[in-house]
């Protein structure tokens, strides 16, 4: 797996600019510490991280061609806000350009954007790590958020679900009804 981590970890900084190769960065080992304190594979959760903005940098007009090429389908949300392609389009490239065969790994890129009802534990981790990795620094509620994930994933799910979803409707974003769907089943996981 180490050998697999350093291939990636140079290829995939290559394909990003220097600002989120930083975030990159942040969001693998933000997910081994989350790994390791929710008995999760860390090395897992650091390839899930490095490889979770793979397709981030791509120009949007490349991601669509990218798409249709490979048929990868999009919803209309998709379509109307292409940042939420890079999700999909990464889970796809981290497994046809970069090698990975773990699933569970490529399912954890595919939902970290707008989560998913029912995610498993990795999947929880790559997200709550994208939201809380040390460069970020914008969402009011974030050192609780930090705090809450090292002992609780569910509840750390619920809260930055909540801010996404109010952030968004209040500035010009469309919600993903994905995003709300995951929201609202862990909301009622409580």
């Amino acid at each position: 797996m180490q050998e697999q981590l350093n291939h990636v970890k140079k290829r995939v900084k290559k394909a990003l600019d220097k600002e989120r190769w930083e975030h990159t960065k942040g969001v693998a080992y933000t997910a081994c510490c989350l790994a390791m304190a929710h008995g999760a594979d860390p090395d897992q959760a650091m390839l899930a991280g490095y490889l979770h903005d793979c397709a981030k940098c791509i120009p949007n007009d490349e991601k669509f061609s990218l798409c249709k090429k490979h048929k990868i389908q999009l919803t209309e949300v998709e379509q109307r806000n292409p940042y939420l392609i890079h999700a999909k389009l990464g889970a796809f490239l981290a497994a046809k350009e970069y090698g990975v065969e773990d699933e569970a790994i490529c399912h954890a890129i595919r939902v970290h954007t707008t989560g998913a009802p029912e995610m498993s534990l990795l999947d929880k981790i790559v997200f709550i790590a994208d939201y809380i990795e040390p460069a970020r620094d914008k969402a009011k509620r974030l050192p609780e958020i930090r705090e809450t994930a090292f002992r609780d994933l569910d509840e750390a799910m619920r809260m930055i679900l909540f801010d996404t979803i109010h952030y968004l409707a209040n500035g010009t974003k469309e919600i993903d009804p994905t995003t709300q769907e995951t929201y609202d089943y862990y909301q009622r996981q409580q």
